[in-house]
């Protein structure tokens, strides 16, 4: 029998902010930390384009999940940061 995925165990942003280049420091509900480097998806996929212009990568929000750029029309999976991001 599959296990159930549990509400807690879910992961979202709670904080971010930039750093150099194109990366994000990340606080989770959890208390953990991550630190994900955006450049390889901006560097790979048509859809992060315009967060090269770092002045656009730098205006990020938060919409209660996970971080978002351009009105929410981009955004990065919150299991993707947490899983591929590095402790900080």
């Amino acid at each position: 029998m599959p296990e159930i995925c549990h509400f807690y165990d879910l992961k979202w942003v709670i904080a971010a902010r930039t750093l150099d280049g194109y990366r994000l420091h990340l606080t989770f509900n959890d208390g953990s930390q991550r630190i994900f480097d955006c450049l390889p998806l901006i560097e790979k996929y048509r859809l992060f384009a315009p967060l090269r212009d770092k002045a656009v990568f730098d205006r990020f929000d938060l919409d209660g999940w996970t971080v978002c750029w351009l009105d929410g029309t981009v955004d990065i999976a919150p299991e993707h940061l947490y899983e591929m991001g590095v402790a900080a």
